[in-house]
């Protein structure tokens, strides 16, 4: 049978049918990056809490009964974020000074996730950070940016004439910076 024998409804995609664009709804919502608040998306509409982040929800000081209440803690941008080298400062030489034995552990939990706050309380304390009475002096903290409201910082802390590598992870999470890693040398 030949193309001019065929039927005028038989036509093959080879004789140039027009193609239809059939749009099937899918059952999941679209993916989005965890680190692009959604409210930047979506005026109004603030991120769910991460998967990986257990715990409390911090207080805020958001007024009670706002929708996105339920959530939990919603990440934030380096625009709504204090000063990243002053919050680091105060987060190594507080989980030192804690480690010393010269500030309570407990002071450490709002600036911290609770893994790293666990491992603060659980784990050993570095010998030269638990033993002696020299001071310890934090050098000037280098600030690392590679995602926007997510830091990385390191110093030099001295003590008793020798110099050790402290480095934490800070994460912007409602207003405010959070160590959600912490490595001390």
């Amino acid at each position: 049978m030949t193309a001019s024998h065929r039927a005028p409804d038989q036509r093959s995609a080879a004789d140039g049918a027009p193609l239809r664009l059939v749009l099937v709804p899918t059952p999941q919502p679209p993916l989005e990056d965890e680190r692009i608040p959604l409210r930047l998306v979506l005026p109004g509409i603030a991120a769910p809490r991460p998967a990986h982040r257990p715990g409390p929800r911090p207080s805020t000081g958001r007024a009670a009964g706002r929708p996105d209440d339920d959530f939990g803690p919603t990440w934030s941008v380096r625009a709504d974020l204090p000063d990243v080298r002053e919050a680091g400062r105060r987060v190594i030489t507080c989980a030192l000074e804690a480690l010393a034995g010269r500030r309570a552990i407990g002071q450490l939990r709002p600036m911290t996730s609770l893994r790293v706050f666990t491992a603060l309380t659980e784990g050993r304390r570095p010998r030269w950070c638990a033993e002696g009475s020299a001071p310890l002096l934090v050098g000037r903290v280098h600030v690392c940016e590679p995602v926007d409201g997510v830091a990385e910082v390191s110093a030099v802390v001295r003590r008793g004439g020798r110099a050790h590598a402290v480095a934490a992870r800070l994460e912007g999470i409602d207003g405010r910076w959070r160590c959600t890693a912490l490595q001390i040398g």
